[in-house]
């Protein structure tokens, strides 16, 4: 086998803000492995500023992937524990080169088009303005779960938004997400969740930043809100460790972003933990191109999870590759009657 890896640079097709500053380029990373005449893709999808794994040393690392690719899977997957990214597109190139079909690794009623995944409809932060028009658009394309990142603008605005949305739809009709990314102060978060609670929120991803462990055990205890950690699960790699967190923080929730916790494999081992505990659990996207993104969806699928996931990030870039996936009526779907795409490759 031979293997080598392309770097690939994925422009937003407008600036997204996030309480960690605005985002107008997505770096990300192919790997191919080639065995005889067979291919397999996979992506290595570092999120600058936020994977454990933004280290100067990354594209080195690709490097030594593909010198030792002939080397034991596992054995692989074990020395790459600090590179998450680089996992998950070791997971997915070997599944891509295994299978009849280049991007079709988990065989599914998914990918035979006769199932859809319900997700939920991201808003992106900005003025007033910028997320009341989001807001409208993912209502009228038929979302019936709307995600609000906070955190970056005024508080009482981010306030007078959930208001205007809880005044024409019922919970019954929208649930409503919130995440934080971290961006409340330990001392002021649990007033904020006290505020944000008159809107009948499903949950809100990290609202403290990562770190504080026996200040996020406080917040899950004491909440009116379903508390979900995200950011809180980068970069804890042993089981024990994962297991420890989760026992210290009792949180209500998991978010599980397979590029920056490991793949599949860490993934799964998030799940077995937090099932243990009777702690909930969903997946999300975390910006990859529509490569990656397809191997999470047909992942998320067959896991049979009944909440709605994160994956509408599909078509948030202007140069991503053609594929099957399509958004329809707030559900992903595959459609088998298009094709693929990946001449920029």
């Amino acid at each position: 086998m031979k293997a080598i890896f392309q770097k690939y640079i994925l422009n937003f097709k407008q600036a997204s803000g996030t309480s960690r500053g605005v985002l107008n380029t997505k770096e990300t990373c192919f790997l191919k492995i080639f065995n005889n005449n067979k291919i397999g893709i996979g992506e290595c999808s570092i999120f600058r500023g936020l994977s454990i794994d933004d280290r100067p040393d990354y594209e080195e690392k690709l490097q030594w992937l593909c010198e030792n690719i002939n080397r034991n899977v596992e054995d692989l997957l074990f020395d790459l524990i600090e590179f998450p990214s680089i996992q998950f597109g070791l997971e997915q190139a070997f599944l891509s080169l295994n299978s009849e079909n280049l991007f079709e690794l988990f065989p599914s009623k998914f990918i035979e088009s006769k199932d859809a995944i319900n997700i939920n409809g991201l808003i992106w932060m900005g003025s007033e303005v910028f997320m009341k028009q989001q807001i409208s658009t993912k209502l009228k394309a038929g979302f019936s779960v709307i995600k609000m990142k906070i955190g970056s603008i005024d508080f009482d605005t981010e306030i007078s938004l959930l208001k205007s949305i809880r005044k024409e739809f019922s919970a019954e009709e929208i649930e409503l997400r919130v995440d934080a990314n971290g961006a409340f102060k330990s001392s002021e978060a649990l007033e904020k969740l006290k505020r944000l609670s008159d809107f009948e929120i499903h949950s809100i991803e990290q609202p403290i930043k990562q770190g504080q462990f026996n200040e996020m055990a406080e917040l899950c205890l004491k909440t009116p809100i379903p508390i979900a950690l995200d950011e809180e699960l980068i970069g804890v790699f042993n089981v024990t460790k994962k297991e420890e967190l989760l026992q210290i923080i009792n949180p209500q929730y998991v978010i599980l972003k397979p590029s920056l916790i490991g793949g599949f494999k860490g993934s799964e081992e998030w799940i077995s933990l937090a099932k243990k505990q009777e702690i909930g659990w969903w997946i999300t996207s975390a910006l990859e191109s529509n490569i990656g993104l397809n191997a999470i969806a047909q992942w998320t699928y067959i896991l049979n999870s009944k909440m709605p996931q994160g994956l509408g990030t599909g078509s948030l870039f202007t140069n991503n590759f053609e594929s099957p996936l399509e958004v329809k009526n707030g559900h992903l779907h595959y459609n088998n009657t298009k094709k693929w795409n990946f001449s920029l490759l």
